[in-house]
């Protein structure tokens, strides 16, 4: 049994919201006019919850930064405007929001604006504390967005339990000293995930209701 914490923290993409058909959508018209190699939506996906740069990386060897500042301000614009119309939100989630206690708060690669309003979109608005999104500052696995919240909120890591479906919510998390707990939805690689050594691993939210 998963014990309570004072303070829960979710990625987004992949945990709590099926946003990849927005996301692969918009990422690909973003680079239809580009150099950039083809792939498949699998692969696409393996990049959810990384900054989108290293997938410009990896499909433009020696693009620019000037060009992958472009290219993220293309596809913001790109994204905002499909307005999440082929999003959904996982089963079950909404309810297990409810449940939940503690105070809550997100720690994804999207801006905080975008997050919000996505919250907004399905419902999830109302049960969170606080909305923390990747403001100028490096995107996970790095800890900043995990940092963010824990200053806000004035508690200490060992308070404070992540939720995340990829590796970069697990890395992220030990990076920050927080304890990590994986969801086997999603879009991560679990063998990847494992390697990190989760301290929980769940199949659905309502486990961490109690």
């Amino acid at each position: 049994m998963i014990p309570s914490f004072p303070v829960y923290l979710f990625d987004v993409d992949g945990t709590l919201v099926d946003s990849a058909a927005d996301i692969c959508g918009a990422v690909r018209e973003t680079l239809a006019h580009t150099r950039a190699r083809p792939v498949d939506d699998a692969y696409l996906r393996r990049y959810i919850g990384y900054h989108l740069f290293d997938l410009f990386e990896d499909l433009m060897p020696g693009v620019t930064e000037e060009e992958k500042q472009e290219l993220l301000a293309n596809y913001r614009v790109i994204y905002t405007g499909r307005r999440h119309t082929s999003t959904t939100l996982y089963p079950g989630v909404r309810e297990a929001m409810a449940r939940i206690g503690g105070r809550k708060s997100t720690a994804t690669t999207k801006s905080t604006a975008t997050v919000r309003t996505v919250l907004d979109i399905f419902g999830l608005l109302p049960h969170f504390d606080h909305v923390q999104g990747t403001d100028g500052f490096p995107a996970k696995p790095a800890p900043d967005v995990i940092h963010k919240s824990l200053e806000i909120f004035g508690v200490t890591p060992d308070q404070v339990l992540m939720i995340g479906d990829a590796t970069t919510d697990m890395a992220a998390g030990r990076a920050a000293g927080v304890k990590i707990c994986a969801v086997r939805w999603g879009y991560g690689n679990h063998e990847e995930m494992a390697s990190y050594h989760p301290d929980y691993w769940i199949d659905d939210l309502a486990a961490l209701a109690g």
